[in-house]
């Protein structure tokens, strides 16, 4: 027992990691409804959104939240938010028909403006996310056998249906999840989807700005409630996926593994239970789900550094935020 507290004093010293009683400070929101969607643009400003049409964003490190969200949006659920600046931002619903909707401000949040409404009843949005300020993607559920993507060249001011001719073809029953809007990400010119609901858990890569995707098998459980539930990358060659299945948030199964620009190789280590988020802090990852935070220095070894739940997880810099159930938002203390 000595050894192993002698070693987590060690690993809690390393730059960017905290002990489990300070990882996070907790920043009231003044909200009880879910919050999914997050984005990270400094340790001062972000902006989260989620249930009832919830969007908010501070300026101020937390100390105060603005409620921003567009007019007339209460029965929305804003399960992804991308933001560019304090001022800049697109908000994502998810939902059949035209509940998967999207919207753009360039004031802070005082004005939007709705630049897709899904007219699909077959298609259901779950996350969106930029390669930088003009070029980014929006996912949809399968449609007709493929994932659908949604492309835009103007910072989200205006979206198109992206051919499927470039989409391999969806498993039976696969899907991406809307739990934490990370199921797609980006580096560089490159583009990745987490899928989960199939036999197999797998990760589609676009290298041509997601025109055209290549999907991969992912060593991590895949079921009706499992697969890869958040991706992320370093770089084009550097990345992670976690999950789990959410309905066992405690499994001990491993459900995570790693990317080298060649193929996926499960974790060697993994946080135990259901992870939702994940985010790369520095070289280090943190990740997050209902039964807790993981954080790890390396990708390799893993320490819980809280047991509090959260849905998802952003860093920028060295500065983290998480967001959750009950309109929790922590930043890291450190």
């Amino acid at each position: 027992m000595r050894i192993i507290a002698a070693a987590l004093a060690a690993f809690l010293a390393l730059p960017g990691v905290a002990s489990a009683d300070s990882f996070w400070e907790l920043k009231p929101t003044g909200t009880d409804a879910r919050l999914r969607g997050l984005s990270a643009v400094s340790g001062q400003v972000a902006w989260v959104s989620g249930a009832k049409g919830t969007v908010l964003r501070t300026t101020n490190g937390g100390r105060s939240w603005e409620s921003v969200a567009p007019p007339d949006t209460s029965a929305l659920e804003f399960r992804d938010i991308e933001a560019f600046d304090a001022r800049n931002a697109v908000a994502l619903s998810i939902g059949e028909g035209e509940s998967s909707r999207i919207y753009r401000t360039s004031d802070g949040g005082k004005t939007w403006q709705e630049s897709f409404r899904n007219t699909d009843p077959k298609a259901f949005y779950d996350c969106v996310a930029f390669f930088d300020r003009f070029r980014g993607l929006a996912l949809s559920d399968p449609v007709d056998g493929k994932f659908r993507v949604l492309r835009t060249w103007d910072g989200g001011r205006s979206w198109h249906v992206n051919d499927t001719a470039g989409m391999p073809d969806a498993l039976p029953g696969e899907f991406a999840f809307a739990a934490s809007g990370q199921c797609v990400t980006t580096s560089g010119n490159h583009a990745w989807i987490a899928t989960g609901g199939g036999t197999k858990a797998r990760v589609l890569e676009s290298r041509d700005g997601g025109r055209s995707w290549q999907a991969s098998e992912v060593p991590l459980p895949s079921g009706a409630a499992a697969g890869v539930f958040a991706v992320a990358f370093k770089t084009p060659w550097r990345g992670v996926a976690i999950g789990g299945d959410y309905q066992k948030p405690t499994d001990p199964t491993p459900a995570f593994a790693t990317y080298d620009g060649h193929g996926w190789q499960a974790g060697a280590n993994a946080p135990v239970g259901y992870r939702s988020g994940i985010a790369y802090r520095g070289n280090g990852l943190v990740a997050v789900g209902p039964s807790g935070t993981d954080v790890s220095g390396d990708g390799r070894s893993w320490q819980v550094a809280d047991t509090g739940s959260f849905d998802t997880v952003d860093c920028a810099g060295h500065t983290c935020w998480a967001s959750g159930e009950k309109g929790r938002v922590g930043r890291t203390a450190h």
